[in-house]
């Protein structure tokens, strides 16, 4: 059982509740900090004296004084007019994991809601209520107002109580109305009360999640990489020498010396390299170290990042104490969206590195004597194709994240009669970045099959060679899930099935941490 107090919430945490069905509950310091604050909103609506959210209207109508009798009105009005996101709906795990982090959110004692808001949400994850979010809408700033609407609607409701105003959410794998899932699991839905619904909408919380299973993926691609270079390195019978301890140390950059520390590991015992007599090898070889060690580094930072974000209080006004609520910013996306961009641009590279070297292997101009795109043997090329399109789905998906890794925290429209001068486009920061991981394990498996294809065939030739101690532990894997075919076959279910090998991380996750 997962205990959450608002401020000690990690991505592994994320992960294990939203994929691996963690339950969740309050610490008894949450249940005390939300009781308060919830008494410090009172009394603001007691006393009207105007407080943005409170007994206001919202953005451009911040001006606009809200009767104490209106505040729930009001509140329920937020929910219905922001929930006009559009789009195929997000996955599952992205907004369990928002659910979770914006209950975690409303736990840290600032936000002003009752008890029984943050209690619904984490009794509909541990239920398994999820409701469909649309995955398009968000610009990130006063953050993902329209998801976090729609993810109110369905357990949210007002005196009408209409179900074509409860959204739409899956339990127990079926699809239905917001309100029949609701009390299908039987959970009582909530009448919103003063502030509620600007405390539940307000912040980049649903950038955050897509962030934080993107940044967990990240990870165990970062040494799915190691093993694929290592595996090339071998193929390509390559030099050793470029990943000398003492080179690494000379530049000083400690994700460079984690990955050339990591192939000299993998390649420990290795009798394929240092074969012949280069005396060094392509960049995308050679250089592995140089670009896979910033991509490290660029996740250490974007991890830390996530990590603050999802500990954070998003919504605005803040409350402090009795009749202290400071109107600011914190629901602006920019964090986020800046470390979407970075990640994007670091694991577009981690995958087009890896191509460069599956496009190594195949050629027979650059491969060192084996085979044109590695067919069986050179008498096959013709009637046989090899591996030529793994290449071109590889190349396909390499410049496809090219696109996706161009910047979106750089790009802002502004909204709310310009009140809203400046958005950080956090959201679709997030949704691309998950997209370059997605791509990049897929380029990452092509180059673990292409590697096991050129080492079987180097090894068939030269049987007085051996492997090293962790890339023929890769390679075994990979052969005990895909044997070895010889002719033509259909490489799409086979290449599938080494990626689910990486996406379940069969291979080992490496700690990012270098400092």
């Amino acid at each position: 059982m997962l205990k959450i107090n608002g401020n000690t919430l990690t991505i592994p945490q994320v992960v294990a509740v939203t994929r691996h069905g963690e339950r969740v509950e309050l610490t008894a310091q949450a249940i005390e900090n939300i009781r308060r604050a919830r008494g410090w909103v009172e009394e603001i609506v007691a006393a009207g004296e105007p407080v943005y959210g409170v007994n206001t209207g919202f953005g451009i109508f911040a001006d606009r004084r809200i009767s104490a009798q209106d505040s729930a009105k009001l509140s329920r009005n937020l929910i219905l007019s922001h929930a006009v996101g559009t789009g195929e709906p997000l996955p599952e795990e992205v907004v369990r994991a928002a659910m979770l982090i914006r209950a975690n959110t409303l736990a840290i004692g600032h936000s002003g809601t009752r008890l029984v808001i943050v209690e619904t949400l984490l009794e509909m994850l541990n239920k398994g209520v999820t409701p469909i979010i649309p995955s398009q809408g968000s610009l990130g700033s006063s953050g993902d107002l329209a998801p976090l609407s729609h993810l109110a609607l369905v357990f949210t409701t007002d005196a009408k109580d209409r179900e074509e105003e409860s959204g739409q959410a899956l339990y127990k794998g079926r699809k239905m109305s917001g309100k029949a899932a609701m009390e299908a699991a039987g959970i009582p839905r909530v009448a919103l009360q003063a502030k509620e619904g600007l405390a539940i909408n307000n912040g980049a919380t649903f950038s955050a999640a897509i962030a934080a299973l993107a940044i967990h993926d990240a990870e165990n691609l970062l040494h799915v990489s190691e093993i694929s270079l290592a595996m090339s390195l071998e193929a390509l019978v390559g030099v050793r020498a470029a990943f000398d301890p003492r080179l690494h140390a000379a530049r000083h950059h400690p994700g460079q010396i984690a990955v050339a520390e990591s192939i000299r590991r993998l390649t420990e015992g290795s009798t394929l390299i240092d074969t012949t007599d280069r005396v060094q090898d392509a960049y995308s070889l050679r250089c592995g170290p140089q670009i896979q060690g910033p991509a490290q580094e660029t996740l250490e930072f974007v991890k830390k990042i996530t990590e603050r974000e999802i500990n954070a209080a998003t919504d605005n006004p803040l409350l402090f104490g009795p009749k202290t609520a400071i109107s600011g910013g914190n629901f602006h996306g920019e964090a986020i969206g800046m470390a979407m961009d970075y990640l994007s641009i670091a694991f577009s590279e981690i995958g087009g590195v890896s191509e460069r070297r599956v496009f190594r292997m195949t050629d027979a101009n650059l491969n060192l004597d084996l085979p044109p795109m590695l067919v069986d043997t050179p008498q096959a090329a013709g009637l046989n194709s090899g591996m030529m399109m793994p290449q071109y789905t590889a190349a396909s998906l390499v410049l496809e994240n090219k696109a996706l890794a161009s910047p979106d925290s750089v790009h802002s429209l502004p909204t709310s009669a310009e009140q809203e001068d400046h958005n950080a486009n956090a959201m679709t920061a997030a949704r691309h970045a998950r997209d370059v991981i997605r791509n990049t394990t897929h380029i990452l498996a092509i180059e673990l099959y292409t590697a096991a294809r050129a080492l079987d065939i180097r090894l068939r030739d030269h049987p007085e060679r051996q492997m090293g101690v962790g890339t023929g532990a890769a390679h075994a894997k990979i052969r005990a899930e895909v044997p070895y075919q010889a002719g033509d076959a259909l490489w799409g279910p086979e290449i599938e099935r080494v990626r689910e090998l990486v996406r379940r991380g069969e291979f080992g996750v490496r700690s990012v941490e270098t400092s």
